[in-house]
């Protein structure tokens, strides 16, 4: 009987939790027989099961975004731009979702032009004050504006099964206000997921402290002349973006809905649909859970009383039920104690470090049965007692995530020594295609267990968790992660490739990259200059204003006033996206779809070039992050600010990277780059006799391919032959088929088929190599570089055509790029290894793709050229020959030609 004499209602963030859930559980362990992954679902029901049970509302309803596009976009078309493209193994959840909730009896609520948000932010405002307790279970900060004494936030910790409760108090203690100033916290500060970038400069701490003082935004800009230093001055002049993201960040709580709180009164499940669509999602023990919690009984009677806790998620081969850890408790050491246990502790100690505004403020140890933590009270205390620890290589250590903390000891001048274990990367290389890598997830999926972390109805800080506790997570992780990765046969690229690489990216991010910001901020002038101008000759096309990121005024523009013809069909109409309007202009060349695009372009760059500012720090650098888990190929990623995604082909993009220079003390900068790694890594793999000739004669590899394929002397091929030539070698590598060749090149079906017919008829071996990689995968569930690394393919034989499609492709260029990227890896830290040893004080800054770029030091510069050279040609040996394009000049843009 729910003790709470008031209703409850419950209401949830739909695509929010599915999108938490369904990067807490592996994609590859909840899939259907037909190839329809339901991790996203399969988490976000025993998420909801578990709420159901702790908080037992009387009523309860899911809102769900029916897209992208709202009035928020309307007005800033860049909002929530950031976010990358749906991960294919998402696709379809979310209907499968509702249609399961459906099945509970469960009511989800969308609405045109507003996000899910605002349909919570109305219902939990009306349901309060009609006397109704309500719970918001929401990922979005933004949400903590709707705390009062009758709403509380559920919000989720890590995954989707440990909720803090968030009332007025635990903003309060978590960020110093109120939680009604929280929308002023988050315009001042900005935000990173929503592409809403905050003042320069201002952080949470900075930003609570003027609320403290003025008491919100308002009056915190009113003030801003009386605000010194440079975050003052920042202020005064960004003031406007501060303005913007109050407006868009403000939740609309005055929705009008067709029905009353009666109509989200929880009953019973409709047993026969829940069976039904249960059983379409090959779900088994989630079946009986939701049947007994919610009034049904079973009809198989199984037996045994549920658990608190019980079978919190089930894997698709097993039914477990999931115990709590049994964990030592911690003990906090003083300085003195500390360095007495050092001494005598023997074997592996797992490490953790506990980081507050990129200090470390707690440092955390354990071996299998003790736990440890000690807080520092200065960095220079930290330094005096665990460097030589921390430096000694005997001393064996287990880190998750060794790459950031090494950064962070840089930053302090402490070398690091020691590491066997870094639990990060061998989950990584253990399944590279999961995105949750936290310690919480690995412990449930590898020791079978549910971490509970304190008290789950206090706030537990995201930044700010036990760090004896993941110390002791890693150290029990460790052991069973290294068998397993030795079991599958990657124990060499782990230690060959990925653990130095740890210690390469971290003095890279620790060094940064210097930037001429005088040159940033007047490209930005001028590119804001640009899209207005652009904007401004688009309308007079049309004869009036609209907004130009709009999908529904740009088919209202395109299909109804131009009347023409959309080339791909969507929900909405016809789509408006990039590729869908370049091939629209490419019909019609409308003069209207040139301004278009090129807005959009010019938009894109200027962004790109507002997130290199603001991502400057105090030393005048750019330090970005790379991310070793990123990609499931091995690939590196780059973030905040991605440095990987300028344009390289365009004048604009080059532009910026001409902002990129030497910085003071330094003569030039120094590019390295791989020439066509992957065609190479393509003739090495296949064998393919012709191709290998190419690269070992020196000559132009696309201009003999088109010699042999056309049937002409290299001298006659044209620059068209060896376009098409380049085109197909590349695509061929990427999986593309003849549809796609035909498209890419502007010719018909028949034409490209016989296109690749004659290249596989004079390189039979690229064929044979195709082939079997394909077949190859499709027996062993997995691909293979050179080295070892693998990548699962599940999909590859899904039911589903475009699921085992999409995948076809990817098994084909698999081990191509991932060797590129294990060399490139093999690479950096030979280099590393010899500018170390050699004492050059030049430096390793940056790795885009196949390109290091150097810092060069006074009189290094021969001496550099050589070593880069050396060991990036010498640092494997395939049956072609690697070669390296060297560039030097003052910045990034004049070095790279």
């Amino acid at each position: 009987m729910n003790a709470n004499p008031k209703p409850t209602l419950l209401l949830i963030d739909g695509h929010s939790l599915a999108f938490r859930a369904f990067y807490a559980l592996n994609p590859d362990n909840f899939k259907t027989k037909d190839g329809q992954h339901t991790n996203a679902v399969h988490g976000f029901i025993s998420m909801l099961l578990n709420i159901l049970q702790a908080e037992k509302p009387t009523h309860l309803a899911v809102a769900f975004d029916l897209s992208r596009g709202s009035f928020r976009t309307q007005e800033y078309p860049e909002y929530k731009g950031t976010r990358g493209e749906t991960p294919p193994e998402f696709i379809g959840q979310t209907e499968l979702l509702q249609e399961a909730l459906a099945a509970m009896n469960i009511k989800t609520i969308t609405r045109e032009n507003f996000e899910a948000d605002d349909i919570l932010a109305s219902l939990a405002d009306q349901s309060a004050d009609k006397g109704f307790s309500v719970f918001v279970v929401s990922g979005d900060r933004d949400t903590f504006q709707l705390i009062s004494d009758n709403t509380t936030i559920l919000y989720p910790i890590k995954g989707v099964m440990n909720l803090a409760r968030m009332d007025d108090a635990a903003v309060l203690e978590k960020y110093g206000i109120h939680a009604r100033q929280y929308p002023d916290l988050a315009a001042l500060v900005g935000e990173t997921s929503d592409n809403l970038p905050g003042i320069p400069g201002v952080g949470p701490k900075t930003a609570a402290k003027w609320l403290q003082q003025f008491g919100d935004l308002k009056a915190v800009l009113d003030a801003a002349d009386s605000i010194t230093g440079k975050v003052g001055e920042n202020l005064r002049e960004h003031r406007e973006l501060a303005v913007r993201n109050r407006r868009l960040n403000h939740l609309i709580r005055d929705l009008e809905f067709e029905f009353d709180q009666s109509a989200l009164e929880l009953g019973g499940v409709d047993e026969d649909a829940v069976r039904q669509v249960f059983a379409k999602l090959e779900f088994k023990t989630l079946t009986e859970r939701v049947l007994r919690l919610r009034g049904s009984k079973p009809k198989d009677n199984t037996d045994g009383a549920v658990k608190a806790f019980e079978d919190a998620f089930e894997t698709s081969k097993t039914d477990a039920i999931f115990e709590e850890l049994q964990i030592p408790s911690a003990e906090k050491l003083t300085s003195a104690k500390l360095t007495d246990w050092l001494k005598s502790v023997s074997g592996t100690v797992g490490l953790s470090f506990e980081i507050s505004e990129q200090n470390i403020t707690a440092v955390g140890f354990a071996t299998e049965s003790v736990r440890k933590y000690w807080e520092p009270n200065s960095s220079q205390e930290l330094k005096k007692i665990i460097e030589p620890w921390l430096k000694d290589p005997a001393c064996v250590k287990a880190i998750h995530g060794a790459k950031d903390f090494s950064k962070l000891l840089f930053d302090l001048e402490i070398e690091f020594a020691g590491l066997d274990y870094d639990t990060l990367l061998l989950a990584y290389l253990l399944n590279p295609v999961r995105k949750d890598f936290s310690l919480d997830e690995l412990a449930l999926e590898y020791l079978g267990t549910v971490v509970k972390r304190g008290d789950p109805n206090q706030l537990i800080a995201e930044e700010a968790t036990d760090v004896s506790l993941d110390a002791w997570l890693t150290i029990s992780l460790a052991p069973k992660l290294y068998e397993q990765v030795k079991d599958q046969e990657q124990l060499h690229v782990y230690a060959q490739v990925e653990l130095p690489t740890n210690l390469s990216l971290a003095r890279m991010e620790h060094f940064g990259i210097s930037v001429d910001v005088k040159k940033l901020n007047e490209l930005f002038e001028r590119l804001t200059g640009e899209v207005a101008t652009i904007a401004k000759s688009a309308y007079e096309i049309i004869g009036h204003e609209i907004n130009l990121a709009s999908p529904k005024q740009l088919q209202t523009v395109l299909f109804d006033e131009l009347g023409m013809t959309g080339t791909k069909q969507v929900k909405t109409g016809f789509s408006t996206n990039a590729a869908a309007l370049t091939e629209l202009y490419e019909q019609t060349e409308h003069p209207f779809l040139a301004r278009l695009l090129e807005h959009r372009e010019v938009t894109k760059i200027r962004q790109i070039v507002e997130t290199m500012l603001k991502a400057v720090a105090q030393d005048g650098r750019i330090h970005t992050n790379y991310v070793q888990t990123g990609t499931s190929t091995g690939r590196l990623s780059s973030e905040n600010p991605n440095l990987q995604n300028i344009p390289i082909r365009s004048q604009r993009g080059r532009e910026i990277r001409d902002a990129f220079v030497a910085g003071q003390g330094f003569e030039t900068l120094l590019s390295a780059d791989y020439s066509q790694i992957e065609m190479r890594i393509m003739a090495h793999l296949s064998e393919d006799s012709g191709i290998i000739e190419a690269f070992k004669t020196g000559e132009d590899l696309h201009r003999f391919v088109g010699s042999r394929l056309f049937g002409v002397k290299p001298q006659d091929v044209t620059t068209s032959m060896r376009g098409t030539v380049k085109a197909m070698s590349y695509g061929l590598v990427y999986g593309l088929s003849e549809y796609g060749l035909a498209k890419q090149l502007r010719i018909s079906n028949a034409e490209a088929k016989q296109l690749m017919a004659d290249y596989f008829a004079r390189f039979g071996g690229v064929k044979r190599y195709l082939a079997s990689v394909v077949d190859e995968a499709k027996t062993k569930g997995f691909t293979v570089t050179t080295f070892g690394r693998r990548r699962p393919f599940d999909d590859l034989n899904s039911k589903i055509f475009q699921v085992r499609e999409n995948a076809r492709r990817a098994a084909l260029n698999a081990p191509i790029q991932g060797t590129a990227a294990d060399i490139m890896k093999l690479a950096m830290n030979a280099i590393d290894q010899k500018m170390q040893e050699s004492g050059l004080k030049s430096r390793m800054l940056l790795q885009v793709h196949d390109e290091l770029v150097f810092e060069v030091a006074k009189g290094e510069l021969d001496t550099l050229k050589d070593l880069v050279t050396k060991q990036m040609e010498q640092v494997v040996e395939l049956s072609v020959p690697l070669e390296v394009q060297i560039g030097i000049g003052k910045s990034w843009d004049q070095a790279a030609h």
